[in-house]
């Protein structure tokens, strides 16, 4: 294990004197490799508190370009690079928070043609979108891949977040067995979505990412996290593998990836998803 220099010991300092991190775990986390998906309102916090928790490789999906509209809250971007492709714009920003992390911009869109060959070169992954079919297809390739996830969603004032652990507790198709019927939640650009809330979403995802790595605490595994913060106010849903879940079951009849697309235009019923209300 390579000695810290001056810059890194000082850099790291308030890690580094956490009983639970310390020198060994700081190390822990510079030699991590992690999938951010997206670089919007989720993965913006997401991906400035791994690059300045010092994750040494971090690897970053997007496929758009900066638009005004998304200013509000994808605070990884700032108003020069309105334009830019989303996933330069973000490496910039986190590279510049601190030069020790390499942020490597996959500057496509995820289909289950191309998923497996770039998850595969990470340790843990962050689902940070804004689409049901994505949301699927992460959870799918997490889970058969044995690669552990972080999900988060938000809408309005709302926001949700659990943790993914393939073997060790339920996946996505868990809790949401099939997407709501199209129409049935509206997306955030239709419904609109307070700023703040991605934030304080996205910083308990990376929050998650770091235990995961460290090996600490007692990460979201099998509890689904609601905030409301009109009122302020968190409850924990608890949830348990499903073992009739086509992914993660005692016999699973899902081995590939599938259409994701087809999957969420055609199936409907929401399921538990009625329960939390139907955050996505």
């Amino acid at each position: 294990m390579s000695a810290f220099d001056d810059e890194q010991i000082e850099r790291y300092s308030r890690h580094i004197i956490l009983s639970e991190v310390g020198g060994k775990g700081q190390r822990k986390l510079l030699d991590a490799k992690v999938l951010v998906v997206g670089a919007g309102g989720l993965g913006s916090p997401v991906g400035l508190y791994l690059a300045a928790a010092g994750v040494g490789t971090i690897g970053l999906v997007d496929s758009d370009a900066v638009e005004l509209s998304n200013l509000q809250r994808q605070v990884l971007h700032a108003t020069s690079d309105l334009g830019r492709r989303k996933s330069l714009s973000a490496k910039e920003s986190m590279e510049a928070i601190n030069p020790d992390v390499c942020v490597l911009p996959h500057d496509l869109r995820l289909t289950s043609e191309n998923i497996l060959d770039i998850i595969d070169g990470y340790d843990i992954v962050v689902d940070g979108s804004d689409n049901f079919p994505t949301r699927y297809l992460v959870n799918d390739a997490c889970v058969m891949t044995g690669k552990s996830l972080s999900h988060a969603g938000i809408l309005c004032f709302e926001g949700q977040v659990t943790t993914i652990s393939p073997g060790a507790g339920p996946c996505y198709r868990c809790l949401y067995p099939e997407p709501p019927p199209p129409g049935m939640v509206p997306s955030c650009r239709e419904a609109g979505v307070l700023g703040a809330v991605a934030g304080i979403l996205g910083t308990i995802q990376a929050a998650e990412v770091l235990k995961l790595i460290l090996r600490i605490g007692d990460p979201l595994v099998g509890r689904l996290l609601l905030c409301d913060v009109l009122d302020m106010t968190f409850r924990e849903l608890r949830f348990e593998r499903d073992a009739a879940c086509p992914v993660c079951g005692d016999a699973p009849t899902i081995a590939a990836l599938i259409d994701y697309e087809e999957f969420c235009s055609l199936r409907g019923g929401a399921g538990v998803a009625e329960e939390v209300r139907n955050i996505p």
